[in-house]
């Protein structure tokens, strides 16, 4: 089977269920855990928005002038306490409207450890899945994406914003009660909550008192060392599949995260176990 990469699809069950998108196809990957697969880039990247061949990719699957002109590729998605949506100078303003003056989660979650994350209300629990979280918690709701990134700054000061990707394929991590971190971290951040409330209007953030959401996922062994695949400098991987997740393959020789090569045309195969 031959298509252009986009981000592995996922469902929350126990474990979690993939699917690997090749063009319209979908492949499920649960079922190849414990078998050699192969796949190899053609040499392909095709855009992600304009269809166009491109030498490089550019913003997870995008040619340089889409990359330019898309508000999903702008800095604001990266930081969104920048967004300028409301200063008229926003790429696509109706792009921001349908995605980011829209109701978004503050969340806390365990990655590689206990970290800040904010996500819109469409894309849970997918965000979490594909941070690779085994807990997450909802603990505000506001009504833009640039509040979210307020009380995000505003919680990072205390807690991480970032996941360490090579620690999350080590292994997991123990469980924490985010209800607890929660209760713990509401009190250090009043006074700026206080002031995006002032700011924004009394229903700009919403404290939350929500369960934890725990995630399983379909790896039968971690690496100890992490080996990286990259298309860029080796077109063809064949290994053994031994486990999925957040956006990563895990190999028994490597890992590659999927999401990184968006737009990459490649040839899936299953081979059979010698």
């Amino acid at each position: 089977m031959i298509g252009f990469l986009k981000k592995l699809q996922t469902e929350l069950t126990s474990p979690v269920s993939y699917n690997l998108p090749l063009n319209d196809e979908l492949i499920n990957l649960n079922q190849y855990i414990g078998q050699k697969i192969r796949l190899k880039h053609t040499g392909n990247i095709r855009c992600l928005n304009c269809q166009k061949k491109t030498n490089k990719s550019y913003s997870q699957g995008h040619c340089f002038n889409c990359m330019r002109k898309l508000a999903s590729c702008d800095m604001c998605i990266m930081k969104p306490e920048t967004c300028h949506h409301s200063a008229g100078t926003c790429r696509e303003p109706e792009w921001g409207e349908q995605n980011c003056m829209i109701p978004h989660y503050v969340y806390l979650a365990n990655t590689s450890g206990l970290k800040v994350g904010i996500t819109r209300h469409s894309q849970v629990p997918t965000r979490w899945i594909d941070q690779g979280a085994t807990q997450a918690l909802p603990i505000f709701k506001v009504q833009t994406r640039l509040q979210s990134g307020l009380v995000e700054i505003a919680l990072a000061e205390f807690i991480a914003d970032k996941t360490n990707w090579r620690n999350l394929l080590k292994g997991n991590p123990e469980d924490i009660d985010l209800n607890q971190k929660a209760v713990e971290l509401k009190p250090l951040i009043e006074q700026k909550l206080a002031e995006i409330v002032l700011q924004y209007g009394a229903d700009a953030v919403e404290s939350l008192d929500d369960e934890i959401v725990t995630i399983e996922y379909p790896v039968t062994q971690f690496p100890t060392k992490i080996t990286s695949y990259n298309f860029d400098k080796q077109a063809e991987i064949q290994d053994t599949l031994v486990g999925i997740k957040g956006q990563y393959l895990i190999f028994e020789s490597g890992v590659i995260n999927i999401r990184k090569f968006t737009s990459y045309e490649v040839e899936f195969e299953a081979l059979d176990i010698a």
